[in-house]
């Protein structure tokens, strides 16, 4: 029998929520998008199907807000504003490769016992 767990185990821990945002619908797949390069808005959008812009620009906010990307907005006509990975973003790319490997490899398994639990 495991020891059991210490109450105070999470005592050290800032009391703020995770700093990792890639575990939400959007950040991820947002962070797929910007590989590559700068993107703008409109951009964005037409992989991430499904996303408002309300949502979306929620999800840059708050990526941005947490150093993961940044906003350049061009002086010009009409305005143009581009997304890009900051370093901090970039760090990321490698921990989501090894979670869609990990994904990839253990799919099926993950796919039978889900159903396996709901036939109860």
């Amino acid at each position: 029998m495991p020891e059991p767990l210490d109450p105070d185990m999470f005592a050290g821990c800032p009391p703020v929520g995770g700093p990792v945002r890639i575990g939400d619908k959007w950040t991820a797949k947002i962070i797929r998008c910007l590989e590559s390069g700068p993107r703008r808005f409109t951009e964005l959008q037409a992989p991430l199907r499904g996303i408002t812009p309300k949502v979306l620009t929620a999800s840059l906010r708050a990526m941005e807000r947490d150093g993961l990307l940044t906003r350049t907005a061009y002086d010009e006509i009409p305005p143009r504003v581009e997304y890009a990975l900051t370093d901090l973003g970039r760090s990321l790319i490698e921990p989501m490769n090894a979670g869609c490997a990990w994904s990839r490899a253990h799919l099926a398994e993950l796919t039978r016992a889900r159903a396996s639990w709901q036939a109860g």
